[in-house]
């Protein structure tokens, strides 16, 4: 049987104390704030993230996982607002310090996530938002096979310029026959 949770170079994992720790320092960063919600910038405390986290626990249509490489602690992946009878959900990925981003963390964390999805949890369609601005962000999710469906335009106002909101999808089916695509 394959490991869920565990790819050639990351696992997901309970999201711990420590690890809020440092989410809370990421939630500081405006700049990361700005790529990752439309809300205003603003810090989080600790004791809000870790609400956040046991809420999460204790919700079944909310899973959250921490990103680890050996020992380091990467970021999170998050599958939420789960309608159980349209098997749909939202998944979001944050990885906060610049020297994890690119290194291809992000896909592999996310490929695990959207195996656990659609293979345990038996969904079938994610769904998730991003800016017009996080460039990086969107070729994750093109990369992955997540197909664009719309925008809600000039959804967000940021530094006296309006951007638009993207929606995009991916179906069971699509993910099947990608990676299938992929196998050698």
């Amino acid at each position: 049987m394959k490991a869920i949770l565990h790819g050639n170079r990351v696992r997901l994992g309970s999201v711990t104390d420590q690890h809020l720790e440092i989410i809370s320092e990421w939630f500081h960063n405006s700049h990361f704030l700005r790529r990752f919600d439309a809300v205003p910038a603003e810090p989080k405390t600790w004791e809000s993230l870790q609400e956040w986290r046991d809420e999460a626990m204790k919700n079944n249509n909310h899973f959250l996982f921490s990103i680890c490489d050996g020992k380091t602690f990467i970021g999170y992946v998050e599958l939420d607002g789960i309608l159980w009878n349209q098997r749909n959900g939202w998944v979001a990925i944050a990885i906060g310090h610049p020297d994890h981003q690119a290194q291809g963390y992000g896909t592999e964390a996310m490929e695990l996530l959207i195996n656990y999805a659609f293979h345990e949890l038996n969904l079938h369609r994610l769904q998730l938002t991003v800016f017009e601005y996080n460039q990086p962000a969107i070729w994750l999710y093109e990369k992955l096979g997540f197909r664009y469906e719309g925008a809600q335009r000039e959804f967000i106002l940021r530094d006296g310029k309006s951007y638009d909101m993207f929606l995009y999808g991916l179906l069971k089916h699509e993910w099947e026959e990608k990676t299938a695509e992929e196998q050698p």
